[in-house]
């Protein structure tokens, strides 16, 4: 199905039965919605999970400036496709890496209808503006150097062009040489790549340069690949002064854990959403065995 958000088509996925609680995947870049394909799986026997293309991404349009690509539009779009599905229930959210930077701005607007948050390797924009003001420490040097590749995407012209000749038509190969990761690679890699360069341009000089006060009462559960490239926990440091209920679950895993460890993600998942679920609407079982709630590590199951 295709959902209207801000002149831009939506693609949008379901899966499972529509009468239990909706579980909302929103994917990071440059990917498309089948970077949950396993977690999805996994959750679709126990929830309503929907999965959607961002804009610019996979089978959703593209906007026509830079102005599209601004964090409050990319909330506008979620609200949209939660009304959508949902119309009725507050939705569990679940999003990674630029999913996750997005859907922050959802949670931190006020009246979101959505019931909890899990947070997988993306920050909130305006956080991480906050926590630089701080009196530097190793930790900020840490992100730094970690954040070499936003600073790239800032050129003109030059990471446009090296997502055209180089990056995407190599994107496979590189994740398996860089991440150890096998990702299913969609037609569109090239064009969301160059397209989801306007992400960063669009969002981090501002919110970096003027961040606001962002906080919520949703119950936010934020899950840190201990191997992660990109994001630090210093990053994920910075939410804890804006989010009173908030839990942190420690991961063996890299960047991309929705593929690689689809399966206690589903599970950290499952546990954030029955503590956050009436009982009256809870599943009688979570999708997989593995650590009670409340655990602070996870690893991928024997």
């Amino acid at each position: 199905m295709f959902v209207q958000s801000e002149g831009v088509r939506l693609s949008v996925q379901e899966r499972g039965d529509r009468s239990a609680p909706t579980v909302v995947l929103v994917h990071g870049y440059p990917d498309t919605h089948r970077v949950w394909d396993g977690v999805a799986a996994i959750l679709a026997e126990e929830y309503h999970v929907v999965t959607y293309d961002v804009r610019g991404a996979g089978a959703s349009g593209k906007p026509r400036d830079l102005a599209g690509y601004r964090l409050p539009v990319l909330a506008r779009d979620l609200f949209a496709v939660v009304d959508a599905v949902s119309p009725d229930r507050p939705v569990h959210v679940v999003a990674h890496d630029w999913g996750s930077i997005q859907a922050w701005e959802a949670v931190t607007t006020p009246g979101a209808r959505i019931a909890s948050f899990t947070s997988i390797s993306g920050p909130c924009l305006d956080h991480v503006g906050h926590w630089m003001r701080r009196r530097p420490t190793v930790k900020h040097v840490k992100q730094w150097l970690h954040s070499w590749y936003i600073l790239a995407f800032h050129l003109p012209f030059l990471a446009p062009f090296a997502w055209r000749r180089v990056i995407g038509p190599r994107w496979g190969a590189l994740l398996r040489r860089t991440e150890g990761v096998q990702a299913h690679v969609p037609d569109t890699i090239v064009a969301d790549g160059v397209n989801g360069i306007s992400l960063y341009r669009a969002n981090f000089i501002p919110r970096l340069r003027a961040p606001r006060a962002r906080r919520t009462d949703v119950p936010v559960q934020i899950v840190q690949p201990l191997k992660d490239n990109y994001v630090t926990d210093g990053v994920l440091d910075a939410a804890t002064p804006w989010v009173p209920n908030l839990r942190r679950r420690v991961l063996d895993a890299g960047h991309w854990a929705p593929v690689t460890h689809a399966k206690v993600i589903a599970l950290l998942v499952a546990n954030h959403v029955t503590a956050h679920t009436p009982s009256g609407a809870t599943p009688a079982t979570p999708p997989a065995p593995g650590s009670a709630p409340g655990s602070t590590t996870a690893s991928r199951p024997r």
